[in-house]
């Protein structure tokens, strides 16, 4: 059952407009302009617990970014990638290498120089991080922004708010079974909702509860 649900519904790709924002909105305004470049600010640092999103933020940010025609790529170690004026971007710094961190440390200096702009992303603020003092420093130098996870409540809206977009109703009950019961970030809940919409079609059955139950069931 767990292979029908990814047959199914295969995860889309993250986009900021399917970004909930939540207690997020400050940061979300800041990453539009990252991607289409309007933003004066050269470098942004995200940080949060496993599961805020980060990572759906990172891709959306070089998705949008390439849709305005601007170079974004990821962050790579050897530096072959990145030109000084394009947007490069870096998740979970807190796992780099000594020599890795000396490359961002070396790549921040020159997209400073050149224009570019750098996005980056850990579990902790930039001052909590084991990484080298001096790119520790270059990291906080810029705008940096806790990502909040949403609240149940925040997550029930942002599934009624799907469903309505997918045509129909999702009960308190339904809403509250998932929230119980399935994965709690974001990207697989929604997942397993447009799931549970095509097996209710295919099957011919209306969601409830039941239905959600039969749909996890291994």
């Amino acid at each position: 059952m767990k292979q029908m649900i990814l047959d199914i519904a295969p995860t889309p790709a993250p986009t900021l407009d399917g970004f909930v924002p939540g207690r997020n909105a400050e940061l979300l305004v800041a990453l539009y302009a990252l991607a289409n470049g309007s933003n004066q600010e050269q470098f942004v640092y995200l940080w949060g617990e496993p599961g805020c999103g980060r990572s759906h933020l990172l891709k959306s940010v070089v998705a949008a970014a390439q849709r305005e025609g601007r170079t974004a790529v990821w962050f790579d170690e050897t530096g072959a990638a990145a030109a000084d004026d394009v947007l490069v971007v870096a998740d979970d710094v807190e796992r780099l290498d000594a020599s890795a961190q000396i490359a961002l440390f070396n790549l921040h200096n020159r997209l400073r120089a050149g224009g570019g702009a750098l996005l980056a992303s850990g579990a902790a603020a930039p001052a909590q991080l084991k990484l080298r003092a001096d790119l520790k420093t270059r990291l906080a130098s810029g705008l940096v922004y806790q990502v909040h996870g949403l609240d149940d409540g925040e997550k029930a809206a942002a599934l009624r708010g799907h469903a309505d977009a997918r045509g129909f109703r999702l009960s308190k009950e339904v809403t509250d079974y998932l929230l119980r019961h399935a994965a709690r970030d974001m990207p697989s809940l929604l997942a397993l909702l447009d799931a549970l919409d095509r097996y209710s079609l295919a099957n011919r059955r209306a969601i409830t509860v039941p239905l959600l139950r039969e749909l996890l069931k291994d």
